[in-house]
């Protein structure tokens, strides 16, 4: 194939295809759940977090979109080699960002009718599916550190614009279970740990070491955030605190310090209006030290939680 320009907008046109009858259920057993629900694992070959891409997976691995992206590699280890070495190393780098993306593997040879849905001008290709619309990457093989930065950026980016999602491992060793019998990430055990333990300290240096190795990972960043606030408000007395804070509206450490006192209290909303009303109130560096914080309790938060889709939008109102 020659290399031309991939310039198809709007959303994947999925009529080409057609999906599978589903299975009647056997006598006497559970029927067989709907495929393709959005956020759950598409079927097929694969590791944790990549499946190898037919036309029976094909739909549940697009609707997975609407959860965090999915990345299509399209190769030919019979046309290309070198493409199939970009889908092996985007397989790779799946497991290592950790359900910050699908990688779906697609062979041309064994899946054209997937290629020719899509349009595939040339290989390799590799194209982010955000919410069931197609936005190409790139169409080069590029080697395994230079693709770990690009995927890194374009995650990093995706994160500041609000698209935090993680998929969910399609399969994984069994998790640990906390004493509540609730699974625990294992990835998270020395942290939470710590926590349970009362080691504030150890936990915010277990996040940071999990933030560090992948600066992807947005559950170990809101542990972190969230561990933060627990080491910022350690001793703190909680009437004290708001007496200062109501005696000095404009001072930023005050109002701060409340703030992460709400968060601790479950009380988020009003955390990000103290902030949101500071940042209207103040200028130069006490405004961008109250943004900053606000910001970090956001991350704490989550991205995708409807609180902080709020306070977004009131700190935009309160900048602008």
């Amino acid at each position: 194939m020659t290399q031309q320009p991939f310039s198809r907008p709007g959303a994947i046109d999925l009529s080409a295809l057609k999906r599978p009858a589903q299975s009647p259920p056997s006598a006497g057993g559970p029927a067989a759940g709907p495929t393709g629900a959005p956020g759950t694992a598409p079927t097929g070959g694969g590791t944790a977090y990549s499946v190898d891409i037919d036309e029976q997976n094909f739909q549940a691995t697009i609707e997975a979109s609407m959860t965090a992206p999915v990345l299509l590699v399209f190769y030919s280890r019979t046309r290309m080699p070198e493409s199939g070495q970009l889908a092996d190393d985007l397989r790779s780098l799946s497991d290592e960002f950790e359900g910050r993306f699908l990688a779906g593997l697609v062979d041309i040879d064994a899946a054209p009718s997937i290629a020719q849905a899509m349009q595939i001008p040339s290989i390799p290709l590799v194209v982010a599916v955000l919410d069931g619309r197609p936005a190409p990457l790139f169409q080069d093989v590029l080697p395994l550190e230079e693709l770990r930065t690009a995927l890194t950026t374009v995650l990093q980016q995706l994160t500041a614009q609000g698209m935090a999602g993680r998929h969910q491992p399609r399969s994984a060793a069994p998790e640990a279970a906390g004493e509540d019998g609730e699974a625990v990430d294992p990835r998270y055990a020395a942290a939470q740990d710590a926590l349970g333990d009362g080691d504030i300290d150890r936990a915010v240096a277990e996040y940071q070491k999990l933030v560090d190795a992948n600066p992807a990972d947005t559950e170990a960043a809101a542990g972190l955030a969230m561990a933060k606030v627990l080491l910022r408000t350690r001793g703190v007395d909680l009437q004290q605190a708001r007496e200062a804070a109501a005696a000095r509206p404009d001072d930023v450490a005050a109002q701060t310090m409340v703030a992460d006192l709400d968060m601790l209290g479950g009380h988020v909303d009003d955390a990000f209006d103290r902030l949101v009303d500071v940042i209207r109130r103040t200028s130069g560096a006490d405004r961008d030290q109250a943004r900053e914080h606000l910001l970090a309790l956001f991350g704490a938060v989550g991205n995708d939680d409807p609180r902080v889709l709020r306070g977004r939008q009131n700190l935009a109102s309160a900048l602008f």
